[in-house]
């Protein structure tokens, strides 16, 4: 039986499990965010929307998204 690996990341400080070579783009499908509505951050890093797809997390990874408020 193969074994699955796994990596532990942080989403605005908590701790997550997720398979290896999960891609960004899932991890937002799967917690069910409006991605016109947020900023992504990779380790400190602003994350292009367009390149979601493309951006594999890695173990220790930390991820910030932080949601837009209308206002004024």
């Amino acid at each position: 039986m193969k074994k699955v690996k796994k990596i532990k990341i942080k989403v605005n400080g908590k701790v997550k499990t997720l398979q290896y070579r999960t891609k960004l783009s899932k991890l937002v499908e799967n917690l069910n965010i409006p991605i016109k509505k947020v900023a992504i951050e990779v380790n400190q890093e602003i994350a292009d929307k367009k390149k979601l797809n493309k951006i594999i997390l890695k173990n220790n990874d930390k991820i910030e998204i932080v949601h837009f408020i209308g206002g004024g």
